[in-house]
């Protein structure tokens, strides 16, 4: 969602959103709220999501960062986000992570490339699509890693693991994209 739904609260403050920010698992929250759950623990490290607990890699605020300097409160708690995601948006920090923040990434991508207002450059699309048609080539061809004809079942793991890859590689090109738009430097 680009926008936290309708009748929802941020689940610190128990208001209205004031500059939403949905983090890398999905959950939306008001800047200034997640701003102040940071600072409350260590600032040299991540904060984790108060509702799962997962770590927060990433915010993205609907506020668009260049509309919202006007106001100078916003610009603050946009400020704030942006020094976030510069410490701690530029990269996941393992395996385990990159595959956890892989469904919502992919979710803003596939809204992103489906909508004609927003553009991704042209160089980020066009890796985007190699790196879906090279996979598809190879999970479509009958040469394999590991031969299903010999191994069954288990000959489907060289193909899931190019899957996998695959979308790692597209979620990492978007996660920079994200990254860059909202405040990377």
């Amino acid at each position: 969602m680009e926008r936290p739904p309708e009748n929802d609260y941020c689940s610190i403050c128990h208001g209205h959103f004031n500059v939403p920010c949905q983090a890398n698992c999905s959950h939306w929250f008001c800047g200034n709220c997640i701003m102040l759950v940071w600072r409350h623990g260590s600032t040299l490290q991540t904060c984790k999501c108060p509702l799962c607990r997962r770590p927060i890699t990433l915010l993205v605020p609907t506020e668009n960062p260049l509309r919202g300097r006007d106001n100078s409160a916003v610009a603050d708690i946009l400020r704030d986000i942006e020094t976030y995601n510069r410490l701690f948006g530029g990269h996941s920090t393992s395996i385990f992570q990159r595959m956890q923040d892989l469904p919502f990434l992919l979710r803003r991508l596939l809204r992103e490339m489906m909508d004609p207002q927003r553009t991704l450059p042209l160089v980020i699309r066009a890796r985007i699509y190699i790196a879906i048609i090279l996979s598809a080539i190879y999970i479509i061809s009958p040469v394999d890693i590991i031969p299903e004809g010999i191994l069954g079942i288990v000959g489907l793991l060289d193909d899931l693991l190019i899957a996998l890859v695959c979308f790692l590689h597209v979620a990492a090109l978007y996660r920079s994209v994200l990254y860059f738009r909202h405040g990377g430097s």
